[in-house]
């Protein structure tokens, strides 16, 4: 919980200095969600998989969806209806 906290610092300290940056209450909970979310399932994935191998491509595939859904809801390289346009 404390990483999600200090990740979501930095869009926050950074609003403070440039009007590039400009979150809502709603991005911050987003966010929130969606790492909190993430981390979780990284969790999981890390007490599921005994080897070594399993562990490392099940926590990669998971940081690329991550990574993309990220992309996705901050510029929309997808296109998708629910892309932050």
């Amino acid at each position: 919980m404390l990483i999600v906290g200090l990740v979501l610092l930095i869009p926050l300290i950074a609003m403070q200095f440039t009007s590039e940056v400009s979150w809502s209450w709603m991005d911050f909970l987003i966010a929130g969600v969606i790492l909190y979310t993430f981390l979780f399932i990284l969790h999981l994935l890390w007490i599921r998989f005994k080897s070594t191998s399993s562990r490392l491509i099940a926590c990669l595939v998971t940081i690329v969806l991550f990574v993309l859904l990220w992309a996705e809801l901050a510029v929309g390289v997808f296109g998708s209806p629910f892309a932050g346009h």
